[in-house]
């Protein structure tokens, strides 16, 4: 893997090639990250904020630049790349304005004379991180974890090279000292041996199981701490007294915003049988409307996918579903790396498109008849990341939220990320949390001092 080429995934064209680091490059990142920490450490978190909010000036600034990129390199609709780079200027200002805070030491009454537990950061750490949302994914993580004190150093998608170079030039742009935030440009054969140095602490993970397990080995081997940030099968529970053009609204962004390549996407829509026709029906009629096309023109809602594998896999998904007894009510075919807005109705707990996560724009139909029906239907998945529901009864989706096993469940709204709170998964979905004062402690080194 000594060269990377970059290709648009809705024109073909090739956009860059990127020289890869060999053995030695590698090393002298890793030395002068190392280096860096022991003099980062010591900053103040009033001199860290100023460069954190700098950071989000460049990143409000630039954003045209950034996301423009974006979507060249991995086909993210315009209008959505601007809005995530957006979102991590919000996330740098949000840590730049709390970590002092969710750092501060925690006095502990005993029989000491003094007793407390300080929050020291740990060193460098490792980012393997995916294509999907190239700038959030990197941000979540590298704000909270820059302000703790640490050194970042990324590893992200082969398919986004671009844009890690360009989250480089972000922390650079905004005055933070030089190896604060490196990118690695190595492929995923090369993490083992990154992990394994001893100069690296900690490891964290956004990607698929496969990727996830075998880092969290590794990581284990090593008694290195790590965060897993994994798939999902979201279910979008829909309760036949919700408000029904809200709840459309919001299961359309929710399953096809940024092209259905989200692990928090809703995929498996659970329909109250009462209002099965009606509310299938306005359903399909607001997907036909959204706007494909260019992924550079702001109108555009669906983009092409990443990769063309990526949409012959989801349409292999789709095809088997309907071998099993899925109907078809809209979409279904790909062209390229392209696929179209997809519905299935009649989709049951064995299926394709129920057991496995659809990575892109096709959303699956299973009908219930109560809401212990739906609990059970959203709970028999292997993954654990989110859930929501809609209802105009808040109180019992409230009570009833424990039963659900997910990271996460949102009534009358979609799962998404904030920075003000934790996230990340149960079961196959991972373990660890980002965000929050949750996330920017998973990350450093919770150490008891007493004095007697």
């Amino acid at each position: 893997m000594a060269n990377v080429t970059s290709i648009n995934p809705y024109s073909g064209t090739e956009l860059a090639s990127y020289k890869t680091h060999n053995k030695a490059e590698l090393s002298e990142i890793l030395e002068k990250a190392s280096k860096r920490f022991q003099s980062w450490r010591e900053t103040s978190f009033s001199e860290r904020k100023k460069l954190m909010l700098a950071a989000a000036a460049e990143l409000k600034k630039n954003k045209q630049e950034y996301a423009e990129l974006m979507t060249q390199e991995m086909g993210k609709p315009i209008a959505q790349a601007i809005a995530e780079v957006e979102k991590c200027a919000w996330v740098c200002e949000y840590y730049a304005e709390e970590s002092a805070t969710q750092l501060a030491d925690e006095i502990i009454e005993t029989d000491a004379q003094k007793s407390y537990t300080s929050y020291e950061p740990l060193g460098v750490v490792l980012a393997v991180m995916p294509w999907n949302y190239p700038f959030w994914q990197v941000f979540r993580f590298a704000a909270p974890a820059l302000m703790a004190g640490n050194i970042a150093v990324l590893k992200h998608a082969s398919n986004v090279f671009g844009s890690a170079l360009n989250i480089e030039k972000v922390f650079k742009r905004a005055g933070f000292p030089d190896h604060c935030f490196s990118t690695l440009l190595i492929g995923s054969d090369k993490v083992e041996e990154v992990l394994e140095n001893p100069i690296v602490k900690a490891v964290t993970l956004t990607g698929s199981g496969p990727a996830g397990g075998a880092v969290a080995e590794i990581a284990g081997r090593n008694i290195k701490k790590s965060v897993l940030e994994l798939g999902g099968n979201n279910a979008l529970i829909v309760m036949a007294d919700c408000d029904m053009e809200a709840t459309l609204e919001t299961c359309v962004q929710a399953r096809y915003q940024n092209t259905g390549q989200s692990c928090i996407a809703g995929k498996r829509l659970l329909l109250d049988e009462r209002i099965e026709e009606e509310f299938t029906e306005r359903l399909v009629q607001k997907v036909r409307e959204l706007k494909s096309g260019d992924p550079m023109d702001e109108e555009t809602f669906i983009g092409t996918l990443a990769r063309e594998d990526l949409a012959e896999d989801l349409e292999e998904q789709v095809n088997k579903s309907i071998e099993q007894g899925a109907t078809l009510l809209l979409g279904g075919k790909r062209q390229n790396a392209y696929f179209e807005p997809t519905i299935l109705s009649g989709v049951t707990s064995k299926m394709t498109v129920f057991k496995e996560e659809t990575f892109g724009p096709a959303l699956s139909i299973t009908t219930f008849k109560d809401l212990d029906e739906a609990i059970e239907l959203s709970n028999d998945s292997k993954f654990g990341l989110g859930v929501s529901i809609f209802t105009k009864d808040v109180k019992t989706a409230e009570e009833q939220a424990f039963r659900l096993n997910e990271g996460a469940v949102f009534i009358n709204e979609l799962v998404k990320s904030d920075p003000r709170l934790p996230f990340g998964g149960v079961k196959a979905s991972g373990y660890g949390r980002e965000l929050s004062k949750h996330g920017i402690r998973e990350f450093v080194n919770r150490k008891t001092v007493y004095i007697k």
